[in-house]
């Protein structure tokens, strides 16, 4: 659709995993590079992405652990599955999701709320009356999450 992305898909939901592997690993050195940079602890980081941003953000968790303080996810699909999973234990993720998402149906949702907490993460799934875009009802999930959360990272 020609739409940017932070990595390649080869249909809709269908992602060139090697190329999602290498921005995924490009991205962790990124932010350990700008933490030097500006002078910020990287793993205090909290990510906050909509669609393939929650997707890259999501990849992050999965295949870069400990890169990530938290992340909020709006409408992130399963990116991929490590094999061995990784230890995200005690890593908080919110987790919003359109009742009416025509990308990203309700059982994909479940499944990655499901996959990280496999992984240890504390997951908050959210769902939302909504499509494939942000609302009211996301935002302020999101400010009520942050707001109980971001306290607590980094201690």
């Amino acid at each position: 659709r020609g739409m940017p992305r932070f990595f390649k898909r080869v249909a809709e939901g269908v992602f060139d995993l090697d190329d999602l592997r290498q921005q995924t690993r490009d991205l962790a050195g990124f932010l350990v590079e700008a933490g030097t940079r500006y002078g910020f602890d990287p793993a205090r980081v909290i990510a906050v992405g909509f669609s393939n941003g929650a997707n890259i953000a999501a990849s992050l968790l999965l295949l870069e652990p400990g890169s990530l303080a938290g992340a909020i996810l709006f409408r992130p699909m399963v990116p991929i599955v490590p094999d061995p999973l990784p230890n995200l234990s005690p890593t908080p993720v919110l987790l919003s999701a359109g009742r009416s998402d025509p990308l990203v149906d309700p059982a994909g949702s479940e499944h990655l709320a499901a996959l990280l907490k496999r992984c240890g993460a504390r997951v908050t799934l959210e769902w939302q009356e909504a499509g494939h875009h942000l609302g009211a009802a996301d935002v302020e999930a999101a400010h009520a999450w942050l707001s109980e959360t971001a306290p607590s990272i980094g201690r």
